[in-house]
């Protein structure tokens, strides 16, 4: 195997490895970043590609978004384990979208920042020819799901690809949660749940002050605009329903008539100054959120939101929190039940679990405990191919999924993976037949909500 090639590889560190184009003398993608003010925009340059020219052109308007980017880049080019070699080229000034439409530098866009005009980069990126890796959300009001819409039929039209960034889609629990629910000899079949019990719960909670590659996030003051960042109720939700379709109904084509928003509400996090200047170094609050700041000093900033929904007649609710800081030792959490005729399936991510995802089986079916084992067992068995080593253990109303510890690789490193997945459609030219109607159908839900909420 090629030596750069074995590098991406092995820290991927899944158990069913991406199998990658072989390099080429002259590799075929070239990058493009985009206006990076979100550190997920230098988390998929984490890695090295072997069919990704390691030179990247930066458009953006010259400020602190870039400066913290190229800064990123640059602890990744200088660490001491598995350096990159990336080479930045930089466009900046304030005609920095124009630029990069008209000088075709590259070929893939990556889109990760204020997301006040991620819709208009997509649309536009498309319309000169360009493929697009897209961070989250696409879209942040209603009238971005419009342009979102042109975007795909053009993307169409034109044979190029446009892709959001699922990290969660590897992660090795949520992996095994899926593959789990698809044996219905563990599982039964998927329940269709009532709004007070949802068939499929996912819960996330997020921090605003955190610790990223090693060393503390400071975030744009931006982020805490949701009238550029988004509004909780859109944005990290956008894994969570990503996730509800991925699992309930794998590589099916959904349609927006699959969805029936039933409730959906949003609140705000209250910061004070201290922590805003904590999580951002600014020691005031801009003139631009001014007008979210309560009278007792605190700006509030609708970072939460849940709503629950029927997906083709199943019920799922869906949970955002935004917490200034973690406690100590902990960090983003996850919670995730799907419920079977047979078996509950469910996600922790507590104090219990060293705030780390673990997977747990219960059994509410008809078998004894001694044969449910055996089944569990023996479904597992069928997934030693995608990771080798899986057990289980008994635990408190049920078993735990013992996954061994080399396949637990992180938050951060699953952006590679998804680069690196993006990098097989495109020397594929094409996406999954589910891909790009489901992209749609997720945007569609979280746009209902949105509409619901108020």
């Amino acid at each position: 195997m090629h030596a750069a090639l074995l590098r991406v590889s092995c820290w991927l560190g899944c158990g069913a490895a991406l199998a990658l184009p072989a390099s080429a003398a002259t590799p075929a993608v070239k990058l493009l970043t985009l206006d990076p003010g979100h550190f997920h925009a230098a988390l998929v340059q984490a890695a090295d590609y072997p069919q990704v020219d390691p030179s990247v052109h930066v458009y953006a308007p010259a400020g602190p978004d870039l400066d913290q980017h190229l800064k990123r880049i640059d602890g990744y080019n200088t660490r001491a384990e598995r350096p990159t070699h990336w080479q930045e080229v930089v466009h900046a000034g304030p005609d920095f979208l124009q630029r990069m439409l008209d000088e075709k530098m590259g070929n893939v866009v990556v889109i990760s920042g204020n997301n006040s005009r991620k819709a208009e980069y997509i649309l536009r990126s498309v319309q000169a020819g360009y493929n697009v890796l897209s961070d989250k959300p696409m879209v942040t009001v209603p009238a971005d799901l419009v342009k979102l819409k042109q975007a795909f039929a053009e993307a169409q039209q034109r044979g190029v690809l446009v892709y959001d960034i699922m990290t969660e889609r590897h992660e090795t629990t949520t992996i095994l949660q899926r593959e789990l629910s698809r044996l219905p000899e563990v599982f039964g079949t998927l329940e269709k749940g009532t709004p007070e019990q949802p068939a499929i719960t996912k819960e996330s909670v997020h921090h605003y002050c955190k610790t990223v590659s090693g060393k503390p996030l400071l975030r744009p003051p931006w982020f805490f605009d949701v009238t550029q960042q988004g509004e909780g109720i859109v944005d990290v939700t956008t894994h969570l329903v990503d996730l509800v379709q991925w699992e309930a109904f794998p590589e099916q084509i959904l349609q927006p008539g699959d969805v029936n928003m039933l409730a959906a509400r949003r609140w705000p996090t209250k910061l004070s100054a201290a922590q805003f200047a904590k999580a951002t170094t600014f020691k005031e609050f801009p003139a631009s959120i001014k007008n979210c700041v309560n009278a007792a000093g605190e700006l509030e900033v609708y970072g939460n939101g849940k709503f629950t929904y029927t997906l083709r007649g199943v019920h799922a609710k869906v949970s955002v929190i935004w917490n200034f800081e973690a406690p100590a030792g902990a960090g983003d959490t996850h919670y995730s039940i799907m419920r079977g005729s047979a078996a509950n399936l469910i996600i922790r991510q507590g104090k219990e679990q060293n705030y780390q995802p673990v997977l747990y089986v219960e059994n509410h079916g008809s078998a004894s405990a001694a044969d449910f084992a055996k089944r569990l067992q023996a479904g597992l068995a069928k997934l030693q191919g995608l990771y080798p080593g899986l057990a289980i253990k008994p635990a408190d109303k049920g078993w735990e999924v013992v996954v061994p510890a080399q396949f637990n690789i992180g938050h951060e490193a699953h952006f590679a993976q998804v680069t690196a997945k993006y990098l097989q459609y495109l020397a594929a030219g094409k996406l999954p037949a589910w891909e790009v109607p489901n992209m749609l159908t997720k945007c569609h839900t979280l746009m209902e909500a949105y509409r619901l909420s108020r």
